[in-house]
């Protein structure tokens, strides 16, 4: 047990390069730390000594990025703001975010509308929002991995407009059959670990869902009654519910908790909660006792970790099957994630950005920030900029145009659009266009994003997986409950790890939580959890619980990690209105609905908008945006 620092490493300056601590960020005059220049066209660009996706440390959603955003939420930024410097731009479209949905809103709508100047400005250092990157350098190899939005899950059933876009960039989402090696890692399982702070005692198994249920929990610290209930439910084929139909499980499910299922009708003993409180986490940022039982069964699991006590019953797939079967395969996936369509849409909007024609070579081609706001650009990124408010120019009925003011640097300053697309958060939106309606303005605040930490640790080798046997780690109640080795993709002679001796990224997820919460009121304490906790305590974390689980195959810490990034989500998923134990309205009269109505040259996109945290709803609802906007005309 590694109980000082120094055997931890933390005494290495790894993670240090770019660090930005999360709770020592802190605003100089009107903008984070005075770090860029004014408003001009250098305004919104990175330092060019600085490549955003190679950053580690704290990543993402980091404070010093959201400083005048949190004034203007508190009411204290207008009163200190300096006079607006007019810069005397003036755009066909200003679009505010460069995630996803913001990019293909620039796409759309410069593809019915060739000749237009587009405008986007964007809060972080970065474009793709939650599509972000992250790149190591280990040695002379380059290790890359999703800083955010992970794969294209289903893309068969994206919508058109999504479907359209991906194949107008080239994504030929076949080809991942070939480049995603399903077979890498067979022969590993998955291993669950549980630790002394919750169960009492360290303890390490490795074969979950391989080998059976009684020798996995067979040593595990857990009582009698608990062990004897987690193999029942996992072994066993019984219909809990068997005086009803398919149909009515269904909707009985859909308004119960999968913790009231399984203590009520599956009669499991309470020490199985702490083993399974946490499942929902990745799909759904809370745990058991606030999802609902079909939406867990519904839903399953990416990684392969369905939930027990479904086995043996018919919910309208047929008995003896664990969830709906999804049409494809999860293996829609970029070595970098969703950040590669992200990267091919910038290709296209800034022509000499980012080199090259293909799903492939997009990869590894490097893109030069310095070209992204150029002034003769029909396109500008525009990158660490903040919107702190749209207004039009006149009666919102009448008006030709709209003011987009934006801090840059230490300056405050503003554009003039025909129309302007608010492709950021709900909430934002709510914050930085004053004349929206009040009724709207509180469907836009019932947004509350659920905040997730997506942790990318780069090791000098993986042969602690290997000599355990595992590609993944099930650590319940542990401050970061899941682990996997990355997912193995090769494409664009890009290579990923090939065997144990070669380095690793490993993706560990963490969501902050507080049980028995309302979602809404768990996605806000976790939120302020995250803003209060500095970085340093999230790597102490880390490093412990690797040294720990791990620790019987030798692993070491301060020798094998060769670098961190903490890619905090604060503000991450949409609000996922389909969760059926909670949200019961319609389709067209949910709040995500009524909140994203057009507003004069106003139109709102985002995944907000649409109630579900998917790449393709992203897309849609920018292209709903856009059209918006061009009927007005």
């Amino acid at each position: 047990m590694y109980n000082h620092d120094r055997e931890l490493g933390m005494h290495r300056r790894i993670t240090r390069r770019d660090f930005i601590d999360g709770v020592a960020a802190s605003a100089t005059g009107i903008a984070a730390g005075g770090l860029l220049g004014g408003c001009g066209s250098n305004g919104g660009l990175p330092n060019p000594q600085t490549y955003p996706p190679a950053t580690t440390g704290l990543w993402g959603q980091d404070n010093s990025s959201y400083a005048v955003m949190h004034k203007v939420r508190d009411d204290a930024f207008w009163s200190s703001a300096p006079a607006v410097r007019r810069t005397g731009e003036h755009y066909d479209a200003v679009i505010v975010g460069a995630g996803m949905s913001g990019l293909a809103s620039a796409y759309f709508y410069r593809q019915q509308r060739p000749n237009a100047r587009i405008l986007i400005v964007e809060i972080r250092r970065d474009f793709g929002g939650h599509a972000g990157r992250n790149e190591f350098r280990i040695g002379n190899r380059v290790l890359l991995s999703n800083a955010g939005t992970q794969s294209m899950e289903s893309p068969s059933e994206y919508r058109p407009s999504a479907q359209r876009l991906v194949r107008e960039l080239g994504i030929d989402v076949g080809r991942f059959y070939k480049y995603f090696d399903q077979h890498r890692y067979d022969g590993l399982t998955t291993g669950v670990f549980f630790n002394r702070a919750a169960f009492g005692r360290d303890y390490f198994v490795a074969g979950a869902y391989r080998d059976p249920w009684e020798r996995v929990f067979g040593g595990a610290p857990l009582g009698d009654r608990a062990k004897h209930d987690l193999i029942r439910i996992h072994t066993e084929r019984v219909d809990y519910l068997p005086e009803m139909s398919a149909s009515e499980k269904v909707a009985y499910l859909s308004r119960i908790s999968y913790e009231k299922f399984i203590l009520e009708h599956a009669k499991c003993d309470r020490g199985v909660l702490p083993y399974l409180s946490d499942r929902p986490y990745d799909l759904f940022g809370t745990g058991i006792e606030v999802v609902s039982a079909y939406d867990c069964y519904n839903s399953g699991d990416d990684y392969g970790m369905e939930y027990p006590g479904f086995q043996g019953m018919d919910l309208g797939h047929g008995t003896g099957t664990w969830r709906r079967a999804k049409p494809e395969p999860y293996i829609f996936h970029f070595p970098d994630g969703n950040a590669s369509i992200a990267r091919m849409l910038v290709r296209s909007l800034v022509p000499g950005a980012i080199p090259g024609s293909t799903m492939e070579d997009v990869v590894l081609a490097p893109c030069d920030y310095t070209k992204l706001d150029r002034p003769d650009n029909q396109v500008r990124i525009r990158l660490r900029s903040t919107v702190v408010r749209v207004q039009h120019r006149g009666a919102p009925a009448s008006a030709r145009d709209v003011e987009i003011a934006y801090v840059a640097g230490n300056e405050l300053c503003s554009v003039t659009a025909n129309h302007c697309i608010l492709a950021n958060w709900h909430v934002v939106s709510k914050l930085v266009a004053p004349e929206l309606p009040k009724k709207q303005k509180h469907y836009l605040a019932y947004c509350v994003k659920e905040p997730y930490v997506y942790t990318h640790v780069a090791l000098t080798n993986w042969r602690s997986f290997e000599t355990l046997g595992v590609n993944q780690i099930l650590a319940p109640t542990s401050y970061h409950y899941f682990t996997m080795l990355d997912y193995p993709v090769d494409m664009g002679g890009y290579q990923s790890p090939q065997t144990p001796d070669d380095p690793m990224i490993l993706f560990m997820l963490r969501c902050p939580t507080k049980y028995g919460l309302p979602p809404r009121e768990q996605y806000r304490a976790g939120r302020w959890e995250l803003f209060n906790t500095p970085f340093e305590t999230i790597e102490r974390n880390i490093r412990t619980q690797l040294a720990a689980m791990l620790a019987g195959a030798g692993f070491d810490p301060a020798a094998e990690i060769a670098g961190i990034t903490v890619n905090r989500w604060s503000h991450g998923y949409a609000y996922e209105y389909y969760k059926t134990l909670w949200e019961h309205d319609p389709v067209g009269e949910r709040p995500c609905d009524l909140a994203k109505k057009p507003f004069g040259r106003i139109s709102i996109a985002n995944s907000d908008s649409s109630g579900a945290a998917f790449t393709d709803t992203a897309i849609d609802e920018g292209y709903r945006a856009v059209q918006e906007q061009l009927r007005l005309d």
